[in-house]
């Protein structure tokens, strides 16, 4: 099988069921996506797929095949850039481990929307839970980030 994960053409020898978090973290070693309940319910495991955010643990690597994966060690570009820049200067991971989820989540926000309304944030990232609850930081990074676009 042959995924793009993060730019790179990856070819893969791996049961076609196996769920796409599992992948990449166990055989490809990219362990910055988290597994948080495997039920897709969380968002700990987003990553993007064709450029929209997908839940890995229940996107199994068949259904990856021919398509583009960024994890959040791939992400690039100015809207990553922003993105992480304005995280850390925020200080929005308390125990940072929604994070990776989070920060893809906000850069395929982002990417489709440069002035997302609190509105427009919360109905994006509404399946990305936060257990420290920095949804209030989250949504000033975003809106931080967005400030910095237009610039």
């Amino acid at each position: 099988m042959r995924i793009t994960l993060n730019g790179q053409a990856t070819d893969l020898d791996v049961d076609p069921d196996k769920p796409l978090l599992w992948v990449l973290r166990d055989d490809l070693g990219l362990v910055g996506t988290k597994y948080g309940c495997g039920q897709a319910l969380c968002g700990a495991c987003t990553v993007l797929l064709d450029g929209q955010p997908a839940r890995a643990c229940q996107t199994t690597i068949a259904d990856a095949v021919g398509r583009s994966i960024v994890t959040i060690e791939g992400v690039a570009g100015k809207v990553a850039e922003v993105v992480q820049t304005t995280w850390t200067k925020l200080d929005v991971p308390q125990c940072g481990y929604c994070q990776s989820g989070q920060v893809v989540a906000a850069i395929a926000l982002l990417t489709a929307n440069r002035k997302p309304t609190d509105s427009d944030i919360d109905d994006a990232l509404s399946g990305n839970l936060c257990r420290c609850n920095t949804y209030h930081r989250i949504r000033a990074a975003i809106h931080q980030a967005a400030m910095l676009l237009e610039a």
